[in-house]
């Protein structure tokens, strides 16, 4: 657990685990980089830790981004066209691609594994990214519970006058970034 965490979520705190949490069940696997004793281990202890996690008062939210294959292939496309997004082009992605079912599989077993009462998986489809996000934004505060606090009636003081000289003129030989925009 070290690997991932310096200690335990306590109640109250707000803990964001990427989706490498869950690379031992899938991308490690698929990609030979631990064996199945090892991935068995993991889908055995991962629950159980959620599961402590929760009943500790952590709320644990679980989203998985279901990425179609089309879509994929044409990010990927896209990633390898435009240099401005090759950064995101990783050396996993390329092989990835020829191994889409192992991936599927793998995918199918972690959430067999670990979609449980106290800590489920919910699926966002995410072909669309605004529509994924914004699904994903609404999901998580739906499962928030919080109180609506009193609001204070806030009103914009005026400027005051006091000191006061041209402010803007005594900035106007300055160097200015060129308005592009």
């Amino acid at each position: 657990m070290q690997r991932y965490m310096q200690y335990f979520p306590t109640k109250g705190e707000v803990v964001i685990f990427d989706r490498s949490w869950y690379n031992r069940a899938g991308v490690e696997y698929v990609m030979g980089f631990c064996t199945e004793k090892q991935r068995k281990d993991f889908l055995e202890v991962c629950p159980k830790m959620e599961s402590v996690f929760v009943k500790g008062g952590t709320i644990l939210i679980k989203l998985w981004m279901e990425v179609g294959n089309a879509e994929q292939k044409k990010r990927f496309e896209a990633r390898i066209t435009d240099p401005l997004r090759q950064w995101k082009l990783s050396p996993m992605d390329l092989p990835s691609r020829r191994r889409w079912y192992d991936y599927s599989r793998a995918r199918d077993l972690m959430l067999k594994h670990t979609d449980t009462r106290d800590a489920p998986w919910h699926i966002v489809r995410s072909d669309d990214k605004r529509t994924a996000r914004l699904n994903t934004i609404a999901h998580v505060l739906s499962a928030i519970p919080y109180k609506k606090l009193p609001k204070e009636k806030v009103k914009l003081p005026g400027r005051s006058t006091k000191g006061a000289y041209d402010d803007d003129k005594a900035i106007a030989r300055r160097r200015f970034v060129k308005a592009r925009y």
